[in-house]
């Protein structure tokens, strides 16, 4: 697969939706991710991501204004001993406790669908890092409406051992922008995962459409040791 360039990329797309990308850091030190959300609407718009525990969540940054916070307000990412859950959605938390229980991350996932948000039927997304004994791998899901028809789940499961140093995958909600919003199609994007995670930082927020991003949080995690640093930007200060 050929690698792209993250920053062209977003940059190309308004309205990617919420992203995620995980991979390994290019001196191969790190476990990387990140993850953003954008909205159109007041009510997506209207949100800030917060730590919680050793992971984050999302906040209506005007309370007062928040109108239905089923499928905006949620924990993203969740820790669970060496494995660190990160998705678009409540399905976090399915995650966790499915894995808690010994399950497989894809059979947490058999439980849940895409969200019921007629007519974009929006993907659920959902990765998994698993950091343990100097070894790491990761994973991505999606779970996506049959070309928009809510009849029938489509369920896409890509697994990354051993992963190479400098090399990451992006999955995203929409293939672009669009009434209805049309669902990523195909594998997980192949991009370059840098050492610095200011200016990976940096160029994720900045790349991002100016009207419709909200809220970044990017982590990278020693593999040797566990130990990690964590960044969030939030448009709404």
């Amino acid at each position: 697969m050929e690698m792209i360039s993250l920053e062209k990329e977003l940059k190309e797309n308004s309205y990617p939706g919420r992203g995620i990308v995980i991979g390994r850091s290019a001196d191969g030190t790190k476990a990387v991710t990140a993850y953003f959300i954008m909205g159109r609407s007041e009510n997506s718009r209207n949100r800030v991501f917060v730590p919680d525990g050793e992971g984050i969540r999302t906040q209506a940054f005007d309370p007062s204004k928040l109108v239905d916070p089923s499928l905006i307000i949620y924990a993203p990412v969740r820790v669970l001993g060496n494995k660190t859950i990160v998705t678009n959605g409540d399905q976090t938390d399915t995650i966790y406790e499915g894995m808690d229980r010994q399950m497989t991350f894809e059979q947490a996932l058999r439980s849940r669908e895409f969200e019921p948000d007629a007519p974009n039927y929006t993907p659920r997304i959902s990765g998994i890092m698993h950091v343990e004994g100097g070894k790491y791998s990761y994973a991505l899901s999606i779970l996506k409406s049959n070309n928009g028809n809510p009849e029938s789940c489509n369920r896409y499961t890509f697994a990354y051992e051993n992963c190479a140093a400098g090399e990451g995958h992006f999955i995203h909600t929409y293939k672009c922008d669009g009434n209805p919003l049309p669902s990523f199609e195909g594998e997980p994007k192949l991009v370059a995962i840098p050492d610095d995670m200011d200016a990976f930082t940096d160029m994720l927020w900045n790349s991002l459409n100016e009207d419709n991003k909200v809220s970044l949080f990017v982590r990278y995690i020693d593999i040797a040791t566990g130990a990690y640093e964590t960044k969030i930007v939030n448009k709404n200060q």
